[in-house]
C-alpha cells in the first residue's frame, strides 16, 4: 500500500519533578538537602530513513507519546530522562503544523529530522534552593509539560526522472523494462493510482531512479481526477520524460494530449515546464507512430526519440540520453 499523507498527534514526555529530600546517616551531624533533579521528557521526532518509500507504515498509528522523565531522588539522584519517539519517513516528506500550516521541515535527504514536539524539562530537587541563611528548603520544582502538536506528514516523491503522459501512454511498461519495479499493467486508463519508483543502471557503476508518474487529463491543475496528488511528485524530478502515445483509445490527437499536458504542468506550476524534457512517442511498433515523431519534432524545433516497451527497440538510446540530460544538468 501506498500513502502519502498522514495526520498525526505528536505528545512529548513531561519533565520529571525534582525531589525534596534531606541527607540522613550516622556520623553526618549536618545533613542537608540532597534532593535530585526531575529527568528530561523524551521528544517525538520525525526523520528520513534510507529503507522506507511509503508513509504506508504510519498510516493506522495516529498517536505519538514520547516517554516521560522520571522523578528525582534522594541523595542527589537524577530522574531518568524519557525515550524519543521516532517516525521514520521516506526521503522527500513535508513536515507542516496542522494548525497554523507552516512548514516545520522539508526532509530531502537520509538523516535529516525534526522535533515536532519538544520534551519537557525536568524540575529541579531541593538542594538547588539551598543558601547561607536558608539551609534545609523544602521548596522543589514540578517538571514542565512536554509539548502537543498536530502534523500533517505530505510525501513528494524524489527522483531523477519523472515520467509523464495521458493515461495509458506506457509509462508503467517502460519503467518495468527499464528497471526491476513491477507496477500494475492493465490495457484500461488510470491503472497506476500512485507513483512507481524504479532504479536504472547504465552499465556497471552508473544508475538513476525513475519514476512514473500517474496519467495527467486536462483540469488536474485545478484537482480533476486525482490532479493535485499526482502533479505534486512531478516537482521533486530533475527532468521528465514525455510520452506520447501515437493511438490513443480515446481517439484524441497524440500532438494535442501533449499540449494539453504541458499546459496542465505550466498552470500548476511555471517551473515545471522550464525544466529539461525528453519528447518519446511510445508503442512505436504501432503505425503512424514514426510519422508522429517527424511531425513533433519539426514543429517543436527539437528531437523527439521512438520506443518500444514490447520489442525493445529505442530502449538503449533513450537511457543513454536521459543520462546524458541528468549529467549536463546536474554534474555531480
Amino acid at each position: 500500500m501506498f500513502v502519502d499523507e498522514v495526520i498525526i498527534y505528536a505528545k512529548a514526555g513531561d519533565g520529571g519533578d525534582g525531589c525534596m529530600s534531606f541527607r540522613r546517616e550516622s556520623r553526618v551531624p549536618r545533613g542537608g538537602p540532597d534532593g535530585g533533579d526531575g529527568g528530561d521528557g523524551g521528544s517525538v521526532i520525525v526523520r528520513a530513513e534510507e529503507n522506507v518509500d511509503s508513509l504506508a507504515n504510519i498510516a493506522g498509528h495516529r498517536h505519538w507519546n514520547a516517554e516521560r522523565g522520571g522523578h528525582g531522588e534522594g541523595k542527589l539522584r537524577t530522574g531518568k530522562r524519557g525515550k524519543d519517539a521516532v517516525i521514520s519517513v521516506p526521503p522527500g516528506t513535508l513536515v507542516r503544523d496542522l494548525e497554523r500550516g507552516h512548514l516545520l521541515r522539508d526532509l530531502k535527504d537520509v538523516g535529516e529530522q525534526v522535533v515536532i514536539a519538544k520534551g519537557g524539562k525536568g524540575g529541579r530537587g531541593n538542594k538547588h534552593f539551598a543558601t547561607a541563611v536558608h539551609q534545609a528548603p523544602r521548596e522543589f520544582e514540578p517538571g514542565t509539560p512536554g509539548e502537543q502538536r498536530n502534523v500533517v506528514l505530505e510525501l513528494k516523491v524524489i527522483a531523477d526522472v519523472g515520467l509523464i503522459g495521458k493515461p495509458n501512454a506506457g509509462k508503467s511498461t517502460l519503467l518495468s523494462r527499464l528497471s526491476r519495479a513491477h507496477p500494475e499493467i492493465a490495457n484500461y486508463p488510470f491503472t497506476t493510482k500512485y507513483p512507481n519508483l524504479g532504479l536504472v543502471r547504465v552499465g556497471y557503476d552508473r544508475q538513476f531512479v525513475m519514476a512514473d508518474i500517474p496519467g495527467l487529463i486536462e483540469g488536474a491543475h485545478s484537482g480533476v481526477g486525482l490532479g493535485h496528488e499526482f502533479l505534486k511528485h512531478v516537482e521533486r524530478t530533475k527532468i521528465l520524460v514525455h510520452l506520447i502515445e501515437p493511438d490513443p483509445q480515446d481517439q484524441t490527437d497524440p500532438f494535442d494530449n501533449y499540449r494539453q499536458i504541458h499546459e496542465e504542468l505550466r498552470l500548476y506550476d511555471a517551473d515545471l515546464i522550464a525544466r529539461p524534457e525528453i519528447i518519446v512517442v511510445s508503442k512505436c511498433e504501432l503505425p503512424g507512430a514514426a510519422e508522429l515523431a517527424e511531425l513533433m519534432s519539426e514543429e517543436l524545433a527539437k528531437p523527439v526519440l521512438q520506443v518500444s516497451a514490447v520489442t525493445g527497440k529505442g530502449l538503449p538510446e533513450l537511457v543513454n540520453t536521459i543520462f546524458a540530460t541528468i549529467s549536463a544538468n546536474d554534474p555531480a
